[in-house]
C-alpha cells in the first residue's frame, strides 16, 4: 500500500510562503521596537505608539525616531486645536489669558520647533533633532505651569506631548551614539 503525503493546494503556497517569510521580519521589527523603547523614559508609550504605525514594520532606528517625531507633531497639533477650542469657550478672563499663552507656545511647537526637528532628523542632524525635541517638551511644560491652578483636560494632553517628545529625544540620543 503506497501512502502519499498530502500536498498543499498550489493556490495556498504563496500565502504560506508570505506568512513564513514575513514572520521573521515581524519578529525583528518587534525586537527593534522593544530594544529601542527600553532606552526611553516612557517604555510603554514608546511601544504602543510605534506599534500603532504600520511604517514601523520596515523601519530602522532612524525610521522609528521619525515615526515618533511625527506622532509628537500630530499630538501637539491636536492639543493646539483643543486649546483654541477652550479659549473660545471660556468666560474666565484669567483662564483665557493663560490659554492664550499656551496657544502661542503650541503655535511655536507645531509650526517651527517640531518641523525643524523632523527636518534635522531626516538630514541626519541628530543633535539638532534632539535639541528640538527637548525644546518642545520644555515648551509644553511652560504651558502647563501657566494653567496648573485650573483643572483642565488639556493637562493630560500637555503631558502626552511632553512624554512623546521625551521618547523621541531619547531615540535621537541613540542615533547620536551611532545606534
Amino acid at each position: 500500500m503506497n501512502r502519499s503525503i498530502p500536498l498543499l493546494p498550489i493556490n495556498l503556497l504563496p500565502v504560506v510562503l508570505l506568512f513564513l517569510l514575513g514572520f521573521p521580519i515581524a519578529t525583528e521589527c518587534a525586537d527593534l521596537i522593544e530594544k529601542t523603547c527600553k532606552k526611553t523614559p516612557h517604555h510603554d508609550l514608546c511601544v504602543s505608539s510605534l506599534q500603532s504605525s504600520n511604517q514601523s514594520s520596515r523601519a530602522d532606528v532612524k525610521g522609528l525616531a521619525s515615526i515618533m517625531a511625527n506622532i509628537t507633531l500630530s499630538n501637539a497639533t491636536d492639543t493646539l486645536s483643543y486649546i483654541q477650542l477652550l479659549i473660545n469657550q471660556t468666560t474666565d478672563s484669567d483662564l483665557e489669558r493663560r490659554l492664550d499663552y499656551c496657544g502661542e507656545v503650541y503655535i511655536q511647537v507645531v509650526e517651527y520647533i517640531l518641523p525643524q526637528a523632523i527636518d534635522a532628523l531626516v538630514k541626519g542632524q541628530y543633535g539638532f533633532a534632539d535639541y528640538g525635541m527637548s525644546d518642545a517638551g520644555s515648551e509644553t511644560d511652560s504651558c502647563q505651569d501657566k494653567i496648573s491652578k485650573f483643572k483642565l483636560p488639556v493637562t493630560d494632553r500637555n503631558k502626552l506631548v511632553h512624554d512623546l517628545a521625551e521618547v523621541t529625544e531619547a531615540i535621537c540620543k541613540i542615533l547620536l551614539k551611532g545606534g
